[in-house]
C-alpha cells in the first residue's frame, strides 16, 4: 500500500466528513473506494471512445467491401452458386 499527501479543497472535505459521520466507515476506505469507482469510470468512458472509433472503422470497411461487391459482374456470381 502506498501512502499518499492529499490536498483537499474545504468544501469537499467538510461534505466528506459529514457522509463519514453517517457510514461509520473510515476516511481511508471511502476514498479508496471512491477512487476505484472513479477509476472504473473513467476505464468504461476510454473503453466507449475505443469501441466507437474501432466500430466506425469497421463500418468504413464494410461500405467499401459493399461497393465492390455491386461492382461484380453478375455473371461471376452464378459460377459459386450451388444447385
Amino acid at each position: 500500500m502506498k501512502n499518499l499527501s492529499l490536498k483537499l479543497d474545504d468544501q469537499i472535505f467538510l461534505e466528506t466528513e459529514r457522509i463519514l459521520t453517517g457510514l461509520k466507515k473510515p476516511r481511508n476506505t471511502y476514498i479508496n473506494e471512491a477512487i476505484e469507482f472513479y477509476n472504473r469510470h473513467q476505464r468504461r468512458a476510454w473503453l466507449e471512445k475505443q469501441f466507437a472509433y474501432e466500430a466506425e472503422m469497421g463500418r468504413e470497411d464494410a461500405l467499401e467491401m459493399l461497393k465492390e461487391m455491386e461492382n461484380l459482374d453478375p455473371h461471376l456470381l452464378d459460377e459459386y452458386k450451388e444447385d
